[in-house]
C-alpha cells in the first residue's frame, strides 16, 4: 500500500530549497527553518490553516526566501544545528503562537524508540494528513550521506510487503528510502520525528 500527501510546487521545485538562501549559514543550517516553512505552506494550502503561510501560500522563489527569513528568528542556525527535537518543536510553536494559531500542536518520538514505533508514527501520521519533521543526525550509512545533520519532511509511505519506505523531501526533490535503513543510525544518539496534531474539530 502506498499513501503520499500532496505538497506544493515552486517553480520546478517540490517544495523549498535551502541552496536558495543568499546568507551561509542559512545555506548550511537552514534546515530546521525550511522544513517548518514547508509544514506551514503544507497547512495552508491543504488542511485550512491559511494564517500560517505568506499571501495564498502560492508562493514564487522569492516569496518563499523572503518566508524562511521572517521564520530564522524561531529556528536559527547555529554552530551544533538545531540537533534536538524540542528545539525545532519551541521554535515552531512559538511561531504559531505569533500567528495566533492554536489548532497546530507537537510532540517528540526519539530516535532510539524501536522501528516498529516509528513506522507506526509514519502510518498514522500520514494517514491523519499530517507530514512528519524527521532529523537525523550520525548517520554509518554512506547512502544516507545526505541526511547527516539534517532536517527533512517524510510526506508519505509505501509498504511493499518486503520493505516499509518512506518519501524524504528536501533540496527541491523527494527520494524513497527503507524506514528501517534510516532509522537504525548505527549511532547511540540519534534524532527522530516530530508528531503533529491537528485539532480536527477546528480545522
Amino acid at each position: 500500500m502506498r499513501r503520499e500527501l500532496e505538497h506544493f510546487q515552486i517553480g520546478n521545485s517540490y517544495g523549498g530549497n535551502q541552496d536558495w538562501f543568499p546568507t551561509f549559514m542559512m545555506r548550511i543550517g537552514g534546515c530546521g527553518a525550511e522544513t517548518a516553512c514547508d509544514s506551514s505552506v503544507y497547512f495552508a494550502l491543504h488542511r485550512g490553516l491559511t494564517g500560517i503561510a505568506p499571501g495564498n501560500a502560492a508562493l514564487s522563489k522569492d516569496d518563499y526566501v523572503s518566508f524562511a527569513y521572517e521564520m530564522k528568528p524561531y529556528l536559527s542556525p547555529r554552530m551544533s544545528g538545531i540537533d534536538r527535537l524540542d528545539i525545532y518543536i519551541d521554535g515552531y510553536s512559538d511561531y504559531l503562537r505569533d500567528k495566533g494559531e492554536t489548532r497546530l500542536t507537537m510532540s517528540a518520538l526519539n530516535g532510539g524508540e524501536p522501528c516498529e514505533k516509528a513506522r507506526e508514527a509514519v502510518v498514522s501520521q500520514i494517514n491523519l494528513g499530517c507530514p512528519v519533521p524527521t532529523l537525523i543526525l550520525n548517520h554509518r550509512d554512506k547512502a544516507y550521506a545526505d541526511y547527516v545533520w539534517h532536517w527533512f519532511l517524510i510526506n508519505g509511505y509505501d509498504d511493499n510487503g518486503d520493505d516499509f519506505l518512506v518519501k524524504a523531501v528536501t533540496y527541491s526533490g523527494y527520494r524513497w528510502l527503507s524506514l528501517e535503513r534510516l532509522w537504525n543510525t548505527g549511532y547511540q544518539r540519534r534524532g527522530g520525528f516530530v508528531l503533529y496534531h491537528l485539532n480536527q474539530r477546528e480545522a
